[in-house]
């Protein structure tokens, strides 16, 4: 039983005839009234009296027009649910990030909102090594990561270059110099982030290629609590420069520089390589790319691979 056929058999209750239904849907009369006789046979009884030039229907007529109603029904409603993906008046955007990445997402997860507003949008917070498996298994459209993913099926996308940024509280003294080498901070306690990373890898190979002791005596769950150790006068610490804006702002940090310790951070948008992006998903690349060109500075749209 086809859809086509339930739309003839409604056409002809609705406009009294098979050759009224014939000219409403732009077919001739033999055709709807073949497509009818199919659809008879396929039910295995009468659906019109034909005793009757009203076209009256049979008991099995009746109870086939009240379903087939629904069944039209549902299947305009269901054109009408694809078409609101497709304008993006619904549909569903799910990113993954970790505590740091999500400060990318904040600005244009702003314009995204402000363009689609209907769209329903999940942030799920998740370790950065774990997150290309989790796009990979369809667990996230998007993830955020600091790293390049090592995986084939993977497409990356540069999409911020961040910096680390070496701070300390504004009542120690190196808050007055502009710039102190890494020597210097051999007697200096540094408060770190307790998860494992490249760059605190990094950071540990420049020490120790560089002869100077590294004294890490204090590990923090979240940068967050990171930030406000330090800003309480409790050591110094290497943090992502995206993270401590508003610290520099209001002079709770103070950032010096630090020439051995300058490492580029670049974040990137990763998605599957194979799979179709979701019309969501899509349209936050697009407001990705756009906003780069509006923002520039650190803001970029390269793809890896």
């Amino acid at each position: 039983m086809e859809l086509s056929q339930l739309e003839a058999f409604l056409a002809v209750i609705r406009e009294g005839s098979f050759s009224a239904a014939a000219k409403a849907l732009y077919r001739t009369q033999p055709a709807i009234s073949q497509t009818i006789k199919r659809l008879e046979d396929e039910v295995g009884r009468p659906l019109f009296d034909r005793a009757s030039r009203r076209g009256l229907l049979t008991d099995a007529g009746r109870v086939l027009a009240v379903h087939a109603e629904r069944l039209i029904n549902f299947r305009q409603q269901a054109m009408a649910a694809l078409d609101d993906v497709r304008q993006l008046r619904s549909g569903r955007l799910t990113l993954a990030a970790n505590e740091l990445t999500c400060l990318y997402l904040l600005p244009l997860l702003h314009e995204y909102r402000r363009l689609y507003p209907d769209v329903y949008v999940t942030v799920q917070r998740a370790l950065a090594s774990r997150i290309p498996g989790q796009v990979l298994d369809y667990g996230a459209d998007l993830g955020v990561v600091s790293f390049r993913p090592d995986l084939d099926h993977l497409t990356s996308i540069v999409v911020y270059r961040d910096e680390l940024a070496f701070v300390v509280p504004p009542t120690h003294p190196f808050a007055r110099r502009a710039k102190v080498g890494i020597t210097e901070l051999s007697g200096e306690s540094f408060v770190a982030h307790h998860v494992d990373s490249p760059y605190r890898h990094k950071v540990i190979e420049t020490f120790q290629d560089k002869r100077v002791q590294l004294q890490m005596p204090v590990e923090m769950p979240t940068i967050d609590a990171i930030k406000k150790f330090v800003a309480m006068g409790n050591g110094v610490a290497l943090l992502p420069a995206i993270a401590i804006e508003g610290e520099l702002a209001r002079r709770e940090l103070v950032r010096v520089r630090v020439p051995d310790l300058a490492f580029e951070r670049k974040l990137r948008l990763v998605h599957r390589r194979e799979a179709t992006l979701s019309h969501a998903a899509q349209a936050f690349l697009a407001v990705v790319e756009a906003q780069t060109a509006v923002w520039k500075g650190r803001f970029a749209f390269t793809a890896e691979r």
